[in-house]
């Protein structure tokens, strides 16, 4: 299978199955010299991990990392580095029953259309397990950025929506967002969460969700015109992402019922470069950042496994009835978090590395 890589000087592989024995990634171009060890990795794994509440999955996956190549002393060599990241709780036996049939929603058949062979445990190759992988090279990307002078680029997330309950800009909080099982930055609103997700879950069904993405710290300059826009990767980036179906960036669709006067931001004299009005463009201008914090989203659509009977058609073309068992998350939003960091954190490196390539600064 091609296309398992991304980036273009900060260069990630990932590779593995739902079901296999194992999942994992190899990060190609690392600075040498940056302090790196398991540990710098875990913490992240474990915000992602399955079976932490009731709300997610309940696999239970340690999602324990190991480093295979690519450093000596604690110290990166600059050379490939490979993560490693056992299965350890496959129930492959849940998928017995749809091994013949495509779920609605899920891959299973444009796989099949594509490859002529699929694997039915989980999803194979298109299970979100893969995330995890994302996750890790995230976390060497953040040790990337940390290399800048200064204060260094902070990268956080949280989700903005379940179903149809939005965290509004008033009650936003970073500081809520790690008390509560969604990572949702309003206090409140984790609460109608709860019951919410609760009716969702018992009913079998699920739900989509919108994630929230900022950047701060990021200098001007970074990305290129036309086709090497920050934001087109950023995007491509996002979409990358199992179960995303939208992206947007800055004000992004609400731009349409802008006027121009109000969407433009604004540019008045400060100390260390110009300071903005507004961040109508989410810290991006013609495909360079702005110096801005950049901001996103990206709409998650619901779990594709649902307990709910739906109909569909077999292997042999035939009419049948798909009601997928196993363990899955009723809103795969919220564990998508820190797999928007990740992706956040991969791009970001992999400009910094080709802005220094092309500039020296």
């Amino acid at each position: 299978m091609s296309h398992n890589s991304f980036g273009q000087l900060f260069r990630v592989t990932t590779w593995g199955e739902s079901h296999g024995p194992a999942i994992g990634c190899v990060i190609d171009g690392t600075p040498p010299l940056l302090d790196l060890a398991e540990g710098d990795i875990q913490p992240w794994l474990d915000r992602r991990r399955p079976g932490t509440s009731r709300f997610v999955t309940q696999r239970q996956e340690t999602d324990q990392v190991r480093i295979l190549s690519g450093t000596y002393e604690g110290k990166t060599t600059g050379t490939p580095i490979s993560l490693l990241i056992e299965n350890v709780d496959q129930r492959s036996k849940d998928y017995g029953d749809i091994a013949e049939k495509f779920r609605p929603g899920h891959a299973d058949y444009a796989y099949q259309a594509k490859y002529g062979i699929r694997d039915p445990r989980g999803g194979g190759r298109a299970s979100a397990r893969e995330t995890a992988c994302r996750v890790a090279a995230g976390a060497v990307a953040r040790k990337v950025l940390g290399s800048l002078p200064g204060d260094g680029i902070v990268i956080r997330g949280a989700l903005r929506q379940i179903g149809e309950h939005a965290v509004s800009d008033a009650n936003w909080d970073w500081d809520a967002v790690g008390g509560n099982s969604f990572n949702c930055p309003d206090a409140k609103m984790a609460r109608v969460w709860e019951d919410y997700l609760d009716e969702i879950r018992k009913a079998g069904s699920s739900i989509g969700a919108v994630v929230e993405v900022h950047a701060s710290g990021v200098p001007a300059g970074w990305g290129a015109p036309v086709y090497g826009k920050l934001d087109t990767d950023l995007a491509a980036g996002m979409m990358s992402i199992n179960a995303v179906k939208g992206v947007e960036i800055g004000a992004g669709f609400a731009a349409a019922s802008l006027r121009g006067e109000d969407a433009a931001d604004e540019m008045l004299p400060g100390n260390d470069g110009p300071t903005f009005s507004a961040n109508h463009n989410g810290g991006i201008l013609g495909g360079i950042s702005s110096g801005q914090d950049i901001v996103l989203r990206f709409v998650v659509k619901p779990t594709s496994s649902i307990l709910i009977p739906r109909r569909s058609v077999d292997k042999s073309g035939a009419a049948t009835e798909v009601q997928t068992k196993g363990r899955h998350d009723p809103c795969v939003g919220i564990r998508a978090v820190p797999v928007g960091e990740a992706m956040m954190a991969c791009v970001l490196a992999d400009h910094m590395l080709r802005h220094r390539a092309q500039t020296g600064a």
